[in-house]
């Protein structure tokens, strides 16, 4: 996933194409980031208005998109308003290529006026994800999850969630490193756990500073093969379990155990990407009693198993 177009035209979000930029643009060296090859593309190459008074001239037609390896579309400022037909129907051929098409925030609603998203699942801004269900009655709308795709289509929810999907894609493409170093670039958070599982990896150390939370964090990540318990984890921050995982779930978006397990696949990733060790060593040392008991854990959050995800992780590598 080398060469990446961007859509814009009238009405799409600032934000959103910022972020693409930042993700797939960004011209200063990257430790293990390919040298992307981000095209703008808009229809007839005319000069585009974005939300917020800015404007930009697209570098590309939209025929720019159709050798592209992955497509993404912005955000839109309003949802609800026609999309131009030049633009659906250039979408409609991208996909006819199998090229996988991206969308942020609002952007779902380009992609479901295209009919690209008919009978799968979808999300979008929470704010208007009501409106997309109403709208487009045969798209499965998620508005609880930060992004959701199938490989083909892909669509997040609103604002930091465009962030999130952006830097999976990444992920699954060119491996953590990437992916981690372009998250440290943009300051952003290392793992947001809730919702649909992600692939992002917690390169960024916390800073726990007075924050019970935290420090408990910090430890857990510092041991994943001691066998924690919330017990033990509201010990450490001195806590009553039940006051521990209250105030867990608000600050990170999900249990303590969920979160625990979703660090572990992480490592677990981080082992078998960048180590030749034998998987049932990468799960002793992620906390898990065996090989065995990594492999569910792991195919639910990533959907393949270890040995499988290694073999293909050292296939893009390759490549």
């Amino acid at each position: 996933m080398r060469t990446v177009g961007c859509l814009i035209f009238d009405g799409v979000r600032a934000f959103d194409y910022a972020v693409i930029g930042e993700v797939w643009a960004n011209r200063v060296s990257r430790p293990g980031v390919p040298a992307f090859d981000l095209r703008v593309c808009g229809p007839d190459g005319v000069r585009v208005r974005l939300g917020g008074g800015l404007e930009r001239t697209p570098d590309h037609g939209l025929e720019g998109l159709l050798d592209c390896d992955l497509v993404v579309v912005p955000g839109v400022e309003r949802p609800l308003a026609p999309t131009a037909p030049e633009v659906l129907a250039a979408l409609r051929a991208v996909h006819a290529r199998g090229i996988p098409i991206a969308s942020l925030c609002a952007g779902a609603f380009v992609l479901a006026d295209a009919g690209l998203l008919d009978g799968r699942a979808a999300t979008t801004h929470w704010c208007v994800a009501q409106d997309l269900a109403a709208r487009h009655p045969a798209v499965d709308v998620q508005p609880e999850v930060l992004f959701t795709g199938d490989g083909e289509i892909w669509t997040s929810a609103g604002v930091a969630a465009g962030i999130d999907l952006c830097l999976h894609l990444v992920r699954s493409a060119h491996g953590q490193q990437a992916a981690a170093t372009i998250a440290r670039a943009m300051v952003t958070a290392p793992f947001r756990a809730g919702g649909q599982a992600q692939f992002i990896p917690s390169p960024v150390p916390e800073e726990a500073g007075d924050d019970p939370l935290a420090r408990v964090r910090t430890e857990v990540l510092a041991g994943l093969d001691t066998p924690w318990t919330v017990r033990r984890m509201a010990g450490l921050a001195l806590m009553s379990e039940r006051s521990f995982a209250r105030r867990f779930v608000e600050a990170a978006g999900t249990s303590p155990l969920r979160w625990l397990l979703d660090q572990r696949v992480l490592a677990a990733q981080r082992l078998l990407e960048e180590t030749d060790l034998p998987v049932d060593e990468v799960a002793a040392r992620c906390g898990f009693a065996s090989a065995v008991s990594l492999r569910p854990a792991f195919v639910r959050r990533v959907g393949l198993a270890p040995r499988e995800y290694r073999r293909s992780f050292r296939g893009r590598e390759a490549g």
